[in-house]
């Protein structure tokens, strides 16, 4: 790989660290993956995914504030939040599927600017239906955004070290999802607009340093009808439904965590507390996840991890049930927290394993599987929801993800003992700046 340093520079340090000198350097490369983790180049690209998610999460906590702005119920201003969630689902595969061909840097580029666009608009909205607008808007960026970083780490870095490529990258929106509500909530006591104006600003930031530091990429030439065949093999579809079985056990209790532990945690800061613990965790299990993906199978780390979730659901089932409230408030944390290492350990694994199913159509893949997981979002907290009013108590809703669960392992074992109609893919290439 030549470098700054000069082509006899090949210290571990060296190769690490990946290009000094911007895309032009990585671009005078063989088209071969780099043989280590670029991280100053990746990093813009974990800054890019922390800003997609902390978006979310920043609304979240600032829904009363933005109804009584824009003179909407509660109900209403939540939609900006679900509107953006089925936005991502229905446009993502679309989108993934009609740019996989282009040149990715660009295609990163175009749906950051699309996302901080969308986001100013929401910042200076007058009215309900433009901030309606401007999610929807956001959404697009975001959705496209996800599905292209993915599959651009992907190709970039060498199957060896992808586990802790895409544990890096994807930390951008792990540490969102552990800062998210506190900064919407801290930051939003002036203005709920001034954390929109914010997340778009460090959304320039990143889109200057993707500028800057990511070399151009463009995946192998192919027809769209060529990258589609491979998603009607049942064992892909398999594979997604398995994203969307993790994320439905997820949301069936996460969507209702105030609920199930407000009772041994009535004070408001402590939920701000065990929030940001959930995501501490979450980014714990996702950097784990990733060096143990490089050193065995994606399949078998997959495997442990559906398991321990498992394990986990019903353990918090029965600590629910039979404990002494004194014990049943530590137990919930312990329960809690496992289940926030297991969420957010279990993405890397599975997007390897998806991507080495379907190696040239990895962009497309990456957005469905972005769909799967917002079904399986919208779907577990739909399934809490109705457990709740048919008189279920919040405490058992673990149980019904623990039943997900026992039906999603199944599944994602099947799917590992499939007959792999594999094809050998050609490298996507960098291009010359």
């Amino acid at each position: 790989m030549t470098t700054a340093d000069g082509p006899g520079d090949t210290s571990p340090d060296r190769l690490m660290d990946g290009p000094r000198d911007g895309p032009s350097a990585a671009s005078s490369s063989s088209s071969n993956p780099p043989s280590g983790v670029p991280y100053r180049t990746l990093i813009w690209l974990a800054v890019a995914t922390f800003t997609t998610g902390i978006d979310g999460y920043v609304l979240a906590g600032l829904l009363p504030d933005i109804a009584e702005d824009l003179d909407v119920t509660a109900a209403l201003a939540g939609q900006l939040v679900s509107v953006f969630a089925l936005t991502s689902a229905v446009a993502g595969p679309i989108l993934g599927a009609t740019t996989s061909g282009w040149e990715q840097r660009r295609v990163i580029m175009g749906a950051l600017t699309t996302f901080i666009a969308g986001n100013l608009v929401n910042a200076v909205a007058p009215t309900y239906s433009i901030a309606l607008g401007g999610r929807v808007l956001a959404a697009l960026g975001a959705c496209l955004l996800g599905a292209a970083v993915t599959g651009y780490v992907v190709h970039l870095v060498s199957e060896r070290h992808r586990g802790r490529a895409l544990s890096f990258v994807l930390g951008g929106w792990m540490t969102a999802t552990a800062l998210g509500v506190p900064v919407g909530l801290i930051l939003g006591q002036t203005s709920w607009r001034l954390p929109l104006v914010l997340v778009s600003l460090v959304g320039f930031i990143a889109l200057v340093g993707i500028g800057l530091r990511l070399p151009p990429l463009r995946y192998p030439s192919s027809t769209l009808a060529a990258r589609l065949r491979p998603l009607a093999q049942p064992r892909l579809v398999a594979g997604l439904l398995v994203s969307t079985g993790v994320l439905c056990a997820s949301y069936t209790c996460f969507t209702y965590a105030v609920l199930i532990l407000e009772p041994t945690h009535p004070a408001s800061w402590m939920m701000i507390v065990i929030m940001c613990a959930y995501g501490v965790a979450s980014m714990v299990g996702n950097a784990i996840t990733g060096r143990l993906v490089d050193r065995f199978s994606p399949v078998r780390v997959l495997t442990v991890i559906l398991c321990g979730l498992l394990v986990d659901a019903l353990f918090g089932a029965l600590a629910f049930s039979f404990a002494a409230p004194a014990a049943f408030a530590v137990l919930s944390l312990v329960w809690f927290v496992l289940a926030g290492i297991g969420n957010g350990g279990h993405a890397v694994p599975q997007q390897a394993r998806l991507a080495t199913m379907a190696p040239a159509s990895v962009a497309v893949l990456m957005a469905l599987n972005a769909s799967a997981i917002s079904l399986g979002g919208a779907l577990g907290g739909g399934v809490g929801g109705l457990a709740l009013t048919t008189g279920l108590a919040p405490g058992h809703l673990p149980f019904i993800a623990a039943a997900v669960l026992a039906l999603t392992i199944p599944l994602h074992l099947l799917v590992a003992r499939w007959p792999d109609r594999k094809r050998t893919a050609p490298a996507a290439t960098s291009l010359p700046t």
